[in-house]
């Protein structure tokens, strides 16, 4: 008697396409769709901003005025003819070179003491990257108070050496090197990070063969560990500036605004000054895309002057 056997089992048919995807390219597509959510929030809150702000500067924009008449490049003629500007230029590009080069040296300096095999290597980790978790506005109290001239801390320990009172904040030659140095101790903790990672990717046998070489410390680490840092070096550098760039915190909480006088002054507090404080939203507008043009050349300056001798 034949054996019953049941209905035969087939394949689902798969959608058949009018073309043909190659792996790479669907390799693309499922790319493209993960980024969909960031480049859908890009467009809407970054690009569409710009453009907004670049057709703003074109306005004599006031807030508290109905008309808004159209200026062309006036207010942009009104930026590089004033003087109050440039001085604000000049303070934040000294205040972001110094804070960069202090971060980045300090920062390396913590990753390497850090990534030596010592007990409590995740404490001390955890202990130096902690300042980098307070607000702007807890690290400017605390700062205030260790730069006072009468009370502070800074000055009472320079005492013990025969250094009289230093006004920190009312010098207007020391008040950017003062804020500078109170952003180090701030934010030097994640350029450490970094360097923690860079330094964990340097493969150990170029170190074991330096050694065997007859090499000392400190050529392993002019000639190794240096060289190969650079790719972790302009990130540091390229996002430091970026980002200091754009100080506005630290000298209105400590300074009192980006005293004394004008001499912490920034060109984001000249921003905040002519569109919030004076309500001249198209000057304002005009000022964020100077800005914006500024940060720009100075990242491809970066790029051009650093990445020529990147390894990677």
């Amino acid at each position: 008697m034949a054996g019953i056997t049941g209905p035969r089992l087939t394949e689902p048919k798969r959608l058949a396409l009018p073309f043909s995807i190659n792996l790479k390219s669907r390799e693309a597509i499922a790319a493209y769709l993960f980024l969909a959510p960031f480049l859908i929030f890009f467009a809407i809150f970054f690009v569409r901003a710009t453009i907004s702000s670049v057709g703003m500067s074109f306005y004599d924009w006031r807030l508290l005025r109905p008309s808004v008449p159209y200026v062309g490049f006036d207010n942009y003629a009104d930026l590089l003819d004033d003087p109050i500007w440039w001085t604000s230029v000049v303070h934040t590009i000294y205040f972001a070179v110094v804070t960069v080069i202090g971060t980045t040296t300090v920062g390396l300096l913590a990753a390497i003491a850090v990534t030596r095999p010592i007990r409590g290597q995740s404490f001390f980790r955890v202990l130096l990257y902690i300042p980098q978790l307070m607000s702007v506005g807890a690290m400017g109290l605390v700062w205030t108070w260790l730069l006072s001239t009468q009370f502070g801390v800074i000055n009472y320990f320079l005492s013990f050496v025969g250094i009289r009172p230093i006004n920190w904040l009312g010098d207007p030659n020391l008040v950017i090197p003062a804020l500078s140095m109170a952003t180090i101790w701030w934010t030097f903790g994640f350029p450490m990070l970094i360097f923690v990672a860079g330094l964990q990717g340097i493969p150990e046998h170029l170190y074991e063969a330096a050694r065997i070489d007859g090499a000392n410390a400190r050529q392993i680490f002019f000639r190794i560990t240096l060289p190969l840092l650079r790719p972790t070096i302009l990130f540091i550098t390229v996002t430091g500036i970026i980002s200091h760039f754009q100080v506005f915190g630290q000298p209105y909480i400590i300074t009192g605004g980006g005293g004394p006088g004008r001499s912490s002054w920034t060109v984001i507090i000249y921003l905040y000054q002519q569109a919030w404080v004076a309500f001249r939203m198209g000057y304002g507008a005009a000022v964020a895309v100077a800005i914006a043009v500024i940060m720009a050349l100075i990242t491809a300056v970066q790029f051009l002057v650093i990445s020529r001798r990147v390894e990677y």
